[in-house]
């Protein structure tokens, strides 16, 4: 490999939410979604040498920002972008409430797929709106949706907006072609609009293809809202950059709005400049990391098959975040989180961050930090449970 993914780089101290957030510095931490890996050389150059101007006043994002957007997205996903569809913003979660408050009114309902992305639940609520779960189905060690559900819910007059997570995260699907556009089918038939969260849609296993919603069909392209980052792929979350991409004019303008009311329109001076950094000379980074990315998840499902075989690892086709089924264990998964981290100094997230009910019985671990440190807290969590 080019790049050195074993690397163990020191965080502590740097006001690092993974691992300053407890001052307890014996514990690994696998679960806040960031990675523990430098971001890719072009990355770490490109922001040196913006930081070498010392002036970091407001900053104009210009026509090369879009370009590298628009050309990424193009040649990496076959997805055509129009330069007038992109609007920016400060991160995917303040993408998710802007979409929210521009599409819906208070009161409605906004349909998810359980278990799902925790902020999906606040940013719902924080705009006056109702969760509404349709509860996903395990299938083997993967899950699909439930259609019959799925319509139903759709049909519920004061549903009016889908939220989706494509790639999907906690359970790692990664949604094929012919799924989002059944889901699509399903909510132009209730006149309910797709808002599609891909943040993770670069983290994807070997024989695994992510899909944008937006470019399954032209009924997609005007039916959705699209919501993604380089932050999550790039390891770059604390630079703040993320796209808002949206085929229809009036919800456009309606975004647009609900930008400049949640006052989060404008990016620091570094976004821009790691974002094409990124997209326009880091694929081959991000094509490395997937593979090491699936070597840790191999890793992982071998520990658990040989150490733990009580607990069943469900299918990781894309994101890092394998979401493991602890049920066998007969302790309520908040309890057990409590435990690893009290006393096996390992700190996963209980699966009912992800849905009460839905996320009853499983956890879910951060595999992208270096084999040693990933190797060393699955040991941490057999020494409390095996």
């Amino acid at each position: 490999m080019t790049y050195n993914f074993d690397e163990i780089v020191d965080r502590r101290g740097t006001n690092c939410v993974k691992w300053d957030e407890t001052s307890d510095r014996d514990i690994i931490p696998l679960w806040v979604a960031d990675m523990d890996f430098k971001a890719a050389p072009a990355i770490q150059q490109a922001i040196m040498k913006r930081a070498q101007h010392g002036v970091f006043g407001y900053t104009i994002v210009g026509n090369d920002y879009y370009d590298a957007v628009i050309s990424w997205f193009q040649r990496r996903h076959q997805w055509t972008i129009h330069r007038e569809e992109i609007l920016y913003t400060t991160g995917v979660v303040p993408a998710m409430s802007v979409a929210v408050k521009a599409l819906t009114m208070p009161g409605e309902k906004v349909l998810i797929l359980s278990p799902d992305y925790n902020c999906f639940f606040s940013s719902v609520r924080n705009n006056g709106c109702e969760v509404l779960e349709s509860i996903l189905l395990r299938k083997d060690d993967t899950f699909g949706v439930d259609w019959d559900d799925f319509e139903a819910k759709c049909a519920d007059e004061k549903t009016t907006v889908f939220l989706l997570c494509n790639p999907h995260n906690p359970t790692g699907r990664v949604w094929t072609r012919e799924e989002l556009e059944h889901m699509n089918d399903i909510c132009l038939c209730h006149d309910v609009k797709v808002v599609s969260d891909e943040i993770h849609c670069e983290l994807m296993m070997p024989g695994h293809t992510f899909q944008p919603f937006a470019a399954v069909s032209e009924d997609c392209r005007q039916n959705s809202v699209i919501l993604n980052s380089p932050s999550k792929s790039f390891n770059i979350a604390g630079l703040q950059a993320a796209n808002i991409i949206c085929a229809q004019p009036s919800w456009r303008r309606r975004l647009d709005r609900a930008i400049n009311i949640n006052e989060v329109c404008d990016l620091n001076p570094f976004g821009p400049v790691a974002l094409i950094a990124a997209y326009n000379e880091s694929e081959d980074w991000i094509d490395e990391l997937n593979l090491y990315l699936w070597d840790n998840y191999c890793a992982l499902r071998t520990f658990f098959d040989k150490q733990l075989p009580q607990c069943k690892v469900c299918q990781l086709q894309g994101t890092y975040l394998p979401w493991v089924d602890v049920s066998a264990l007969n302790i309520p998964v908040d309890d057990l989180c409590e435990r690893l981290l009290q006393q096996g100094k390992v700190w996963v997230n209980p699966g009912t961050m992800y849905g009460p009910q839905s996320g009853q019985g499983y956890i879910r671990i951060n595999i992208a930090c270096p084999r040693a440190l990933l190797m060393e807290g699955l040991q941490r969590i057999k020494n409390v449970v095996g």
